[in-house]
């Protein structure tokens, strides 16, 4: 975990947050289905000021992680750092994504923030039944 936090902290220090004045960063361990070798990938929120542009952290890590590995890019974990007490979670949205690229709904979901405050939930605990491709397959 300590890789991912390493990841993440620094892609905090690149947000872009004008109008929240909140810096978040995210990391994903990553990798190709079938690929047993993982990369991890960071991000951090950009805002917009039309806020429906925005693009949180972890899907900024997502997306840099897909642009890398290509549509079979899978998630492994996600660790998500903020300063606020509690850490904050993913939003909504991100949980969606997250659920998109998951490799399982029981990957770790870390939330962390800069005095070290961790705590990890499985992704299916956090977006319990998951809107996933199976059901558009019904």
């Amino acid at each position: 975990m300590k890789a991912l936090y390493d990841v993440a902290s620094e892609a905090r220090k690149n947000s872009y947050s004008p109008y929240s004045h909140q810096k978040v960063g995210a990391a994903v361990r990553a990798n190709k289905k079938g690929q047993a070798t993982t990369t991890i990938f960071g991000g951090c929120n950009v805002e917009n000021s039309s806020y429906g542009a925005c693009c949180c952290a972890e899907q900024t890590a997502i997306h840099t992680a897909v642009a890398s590995l290509g549509p079979e890019t899978q998630i492994l974990e996600v660790l998500v750092i903020t300063d606020a007490d509690p850490a904050w979670p993913p939003c909504g949205i991100c949980r969606q994504v997250i659920t998109e690229f998951a490799q399982n709904p029981d990957i770790p979901i870390h939330c962390t923030n800069l005095a070290g405050k961790t705590r990890t939930q499985k992704l299916s605990e956090l977006i319990p039944q998951a809107f996933g491709s199976d059901y558009l397959k019904k």
